[in-house]
């Protein structure tokens, strides 16, 4: 049976050999072979190079062709700012200062899809035979985010109707996009909604549940499979998640991998995660990575669960940790051997401390994050707060905690954060991951301006 082979008996909830392992190469192909991100994911060529050297390195079943959720957003007229070693993040929103019908026509012949089209055809005849290939899209609501702005979350409330129709118009924007990398040789589509985790059940039932069926709908009349991909504590959405069409379900280190086994089972569904992308696979080592990912295999010992890391891999994720990880997917002898003589080692951050934040003159807003230069939720988050920090002036000031550094990490264990992202105002968790609308987010920071104008004044 060969790799491939393997993943699509896993996502159809079959029983296979070993199990199945799907490492998400993203920009992290760039820095398999020396590449950019900004360089890797503008060029055919360096994309084949990237998916190629992952082939070999990592022993997968699964590669997803390109992880970049700003694809369809830079077509649809969005401007990105572009970085070395991350995905390009949305910088503009068009539907803040145009009409529906006035965005430009999604025409897969403009921005970057010629490239991946190209690269689609040369990654299939070179390893499509024994390895699964995922055609990544961006999903409806995140999509809708990204052409609205942050005022999409309030503008659930205010104008419900108008958000619905740019998600109907996002939803046909998905099925262009899976249908072109369907018709290219992609074994599987993965609709990636990562923004879905930063709201209620009752929105996912009303907002997102009715549009991601759709494309999964349509995937399937297709005859592919089709998996949908969250990013984020979406712990309140899951139940409603495997009700939806999808076949498969990836979740990242923010849900509990047992409690997502067993709705996904209970569902119907395969399920799909959750190697902790940052803390181990970034910044630990080989025997970190071996440690995690026999939880991961021990808790989702049953058909239908794929390894895999809980978002696309970071540029700089060592090599081996990933080979070690793939060495306990393809080696029963290692695996036993290395349930037997791994040991928890617990990590210390005495090199961080939190500030006096009664004696501080302005209001902190620590934004704990991934990164919100290559995670969308977390860049929404920071964007909010940039936002709301703009009524008060001189008054607030903002610090961004990014997990992929050891002192992020020491400042998410100091604030006692356990989600991200998270917003934590004067050092005291207020919103974590989910993001307020502007109006929850001025009031929390007003009234700790206030608070703070007069402990001051008291002394």
């Amino acid at each position: 049976m060969t790799g491939k082979e393997l993943l699509l008996n896993a996502l159809q909830g079959q029983p296979t050999p070993r199990p199945a392992w799907v490492p998400f190469v993203g920009v992290h192909g760039g820095k398999t072979i020396g590449a950019s991100a900004t360089d890797y994911l503008k060029s055919s060529k360096l994309l084949v190079q990237g998916l190629t050297k992952a082939k070999e390195l990592y022993q997968p079943d699964g590669l997803p062709l390109i992880f970049d959720l700003q694809m369809e957003a830079e077509v649809l007229g969005c401007a990105l700012r572009w970085a070395e070693e991350t995905p390009p993040s949305v910088v503009t929103h068009p539907l803040t200062d145009r009409k529906l019908h006035e965005l430009p026509p999604f025409d897969l012949s403009q921005g970057r899809y010629p490239a991946a089209v190209d690269a689609m055809k040369t990654v299939k005849k070179l390893i499509g035979d024994d390895t699964a290939l995922y055609g990544l899209i961006t999903g409806p609501f995140t999509l809708a985010l990204h052409l609205m702005g942050t005022g999409v979350f309030l503008e659930m409330f205010e104008r419900p109707d108008y958000v619905k129709e740019v998600l109907t118009y996002c939803t046909q924007i998905c099925r262009q996009a899976a249908d072109m990398y369907l018709e290219h040789g992609a074994d599987v589509i993965a609709v990636v909604d990562p923004m879905t985790s930063q709201i209620s059940p009752q929105h996912f039932t009303e907002f997102v549940q009715p549009y991601v069926d759709n494309v999964f709908v349509h995937i399937r009349g297709r005859g592919a499979l089709s998996s949908l991909f969250v990013c984020g504590n979406a712990t309140r959405n899951m139940e409603i998640m495997c009700r939806c069409q999808c076949d498969n379900v990836s979740i990242d280190e923010n849900i509990p991998l047992d409690y997502v086994r067993d709705l996904a089972r209970a569902g119907g569904k395969s399920y799909g995660g959750n190697l902790k992308l940052t803390t181990v696979l970034l910044l630990g080592d080989e025997i970190d990575a071996q440690q995690d990912a026999l939880r991961c295999l021990e808790i989702g010992n049953t058909p239908g669960f794929i390894l895999a890391p809980g978002c696309d891999l970071p540029y700089a994720t060592p090599a081996v940790n990933l080979q070690a990880v793939a060495l306990m997917v393809h080696d029963d002898y290692q695996r036993q051997v290395a349930k037997n003589t791994l040991k928890a080692r617990e990590k210390t951050f005495e090199d961080v401390s939190l500030p006096l934040y009664s004696s501080e003159k302005k209001v902190i807003v620590d934004v704990v994050t991934l990164d919100s230069a290559s995670c969308a939720p977390c860049q929404y988050m920071v964007d909010a707060v940039e936002n709301a920090a703009k009524k008060f002036p001189d008054q607030v000031e903002i610090r961004e905690h990014k997990i992929t550094t050891s002192r992020g990490l020491g400042h998410m264990a100091k604030l006692g954060v356990g989600q991200i992202p998270t917003i934590c105002i004067d050092g005291e968790v207020k919103f974590p991951s989910i993001i307020p609308d502007i109006t929850t987010l001025i009031q929390a920071l007003e009234e700790k301006v206030k608070c703070k104008r007069r402990n001051h004044e008291s002394r």
